[in-house]
């Protein structure tokens, strides 16, 4: 087993995902729901997440292909949603039901993606399979972004204890800090593709 390889991109993703990152982010969207309710939206997170990665991993390149489009632009949608989702934890729109569709709405967008399987995460992922050579390398890749995924599930399994803590009011600023820094990962994001943009048509 080539545990470099593995921890590599163990590493790296965890990096990229950050999970103690994600916990004020989770518990704006999902602080005010029943504990059950709670745990149910993060493992459905978590679970569409690896499935978009492990998709990437697969097909990626093959599918933006074949709809001519490029990873900046996959960047650019990315940091789109994410602006939208950081105005209604800014306004408070989030207590409002109808506003985001529901638990399962809030646990596949924005949770799952763009935050948890975003386009840092896809790219680093496509990286390494381009650099994987047969089928034990691919497995490998395969257990790390598992070994991920399931470090971000505890995290957020267990990010209940903070709820208790905070309280409604609590939870309350949390909500707004959490827009704040959603919004400004957000402008990184589009940032980032402009820039890469640029590089791409000027180089």
């Amino acid at each position: 087993m080539n545990l470099k390889l593995f921890g590599e991109l163990y590493v790296t993703l965890l990096v990229i995902v950050d999970p103690p990152g994600m916990v004020p982010v989770f518990l704006a969207l999902t602080g005010t729901l029943p504990a059950r309710e709670r745990i149910r939206a993060g493992t459905q997170a978590v679970g569409l997440a690896l499935g978009v990665i492990v998709v990437f991993a697969l097909a990626g390149q093959t599918l933006l292909d074949y709809l001519h489009v490029k990873l900046p632009a996959l960047q650019a949608a990315g940091g789109l949603l994410l602006v939208l989702v950081a105005l209604q934890l800014l306004t408070g729109k989030t207590d409002e039901p109808e506003e985001m569709g529901g638990t399962s709405n809030v646990a596949l967008v924005p949770l799952g993606t763009p935050l948890l399987a975003g386009p840092g995460a896809i790219v680093a992922t496509m990286l390494f399979v381009r650099q994987a050579h047969g089928v034990a390398d691919h497995v490998i890749l395969f257990l790390a972004i598992i070994a991920v995924m399931a470090t971000v599930w505890l995290v957020l399994r267990f990010s209940g204890l903070i709820v208790m803590l905070l309280r409604p009011s609590g939870i309350e600023v949390l909500t707004r800090i959490a827009g704040l820094l959603l919004a400004a990962i957000a402008v990184q994001l589009m940032a980032d593709a402009v820039a890469a943009f640029v590089r791409l048509y000027t180089a």
